[in-house]
């Protein structure tokens, strides 16, 4: 099934040129229904107000962290099947393993481009 690039994604970081790279990214991708949110709790406000296709978050922000968030928003009935990837600066693998547990659909470790969210993108939503 081929992905809607018109779908809503919401793009999740405490750090605005973090948000503006990956919208850009996002939109190199065909992607230009995007959304941000500047920390989990007001991404966890948005997801529930408004039905994502995507989360992509970043793992270290306050007061709620991207893991934080994706453990919300895997308890969470109506949000627990959005597929979302966590973005973060660090590869331990105790992240990755802690992220896996809590149900992220992938992980990009910082810096990425276009090709590396793409390939991300297809891993999680299928061929576009």
């Amino acid at each position: 099934m081929a992905v809607d690039l018109n779908m809503p994604i919401l793009i999740v970081d405490d750090y605005k040129t973090m948000l503006r790279i990956v919208r850009n990214l996002l939109k190199q991708l065909g992607f230009d229904n995007v959304d941000e949110a500047t920390d989990g709790a007001e991404a966890l406000s948005k997801a529930r107000a408004k039905a994502y296709g995507l989360i992509i978050s970043d793992w270290n922000m306050e007061p709620m962290t991207g893991y934080e968030l994706l453990k919300e928003v895997r308890a969470d009935n109506q949000l627990k099947n959005t597929p979302f990837i966590m973005v973060t600066a660090e590869s331990k693998t105790d992240n990755v393993i802690a992220a896996k547990k809590a149900g992220v659909n992938n992980y990009i470790v910082k810096p990425f481009n276009a090709a590396t969210l793409k390939q991300k993108l297809v891993a999680v939503l299928g061929d576009f």
